[in-house]
């Protein structure tokens, strides 16, 4: 998948403009990439398109993954995003459907394992087809 297709994709899904959902991207990424270690991101990153990997890239001293829960994931996001929680939740479900759709199914149930129990409502709606939604972020 290209990244305007990616960012598109995101855009309808959250029913805002391709600017905003550019945005809520970025957000997503910039917080997955705090929870994942080093490695993990380069894995994830070499899969998706050029200008999303800026928001994976790893920070100094980031092979370690922080530990925290799919609710601070979530408060990461609507900080960043400046959004609402339930606004951020639902626009982390679909940045995750959309990544699903855009790497390898090896790589997305390799993000899924590494992540715990709670991020489950996160990422269940991911896997499943078409993942539309009906909230404006």
């Amino acid at each position: 998948m290209n990244y305007d297709t990616f960012v598109d994709q995101v855009a309808r899904r959250v029913r805002t403009d391709p600017e905003r959902a550019v945005v809520l991207v970025h957000a997503t990424l910039s917080t997955l990439a705090e929870r994942l270690t080093g490695g993990e991101v380069l894995d994830l990153a070499t899969q998706l398109p050029a200008p999303l990997r800026l928001a994976l890239r790893p920070g100094p001293g980031s092979e370690a993954a922080e530990q925290f829960g799919a609710a601070e994931f979530v408060a990461r996001v609507a900080r960043r995003a400046e959004l609402d929680e339930p606004a951020a939740r639902n626009v982390v479900r679909v940045v995750f459907g959309t990544v699903h759709e855009a790497v390898s199914g090896g790589e997305f149930d390799g993000l899924v394992t590494r992540l715990p129990r709670d991020y489950r409502d996160l990422v269940e709606p991911a896997l499943a087809p078409g993942m539309a939604t009906g909230r404006r972020a």
